[in-house]
């Protein structure tokens, strides 16, 4: 069983940063694909970004070039750093992790922007 467990979000004026983190107990944390997911009220969960279990990354076309993803594998530990953020970039955040064939989420960590 692979607990992960998200911190950081809150709330932000429009044009702020945030920093979220999700901490993967996977013994494999280094190779397994990862993301961020994230649902706005009344909206279907969407992908923000993923990083494969080679490093590469990929980008929800509406945070490309404000969003990094990255992961530190001595923590065991996904972030996503969050720049220029815009009142519709509300919504609850979720990670994953891929685990021996198994998917696993973060409980989500919400995430406000006012204007």
């Amino acid at each position: 069983q692979v607990q992960v467990v998200q911190s950081g979000g809150g709330l932000v004026q429009s044009g702020g940063s945030l920093r979220l983190s999700c901490a993967a107990s996977a013994s494999t944390f280094s190779i397994s694909p990862m993301g961020w997911y994230r649902q706005a009220p009344g909206k279907q969960r969407e992908l923000v970004a993923t990083m494969s279990s080679g490093g590469n990354t990929n980008y929800a076309a509406s945070v490309k070039g404000r969003f990094t993803i990255s992961r530190d594998n001595a923590k065991n530990t996904l972030y996503l750093q969050m720049n220029n953020l815009a009142p519709e970039d509300t919504a609850v955040y979720y990670c994953n992790i891929v685990n021996a064939g198994r998917l696993y989420w973060g409980q989500g960590t919400q995430v406000t922007v006012s204007s």
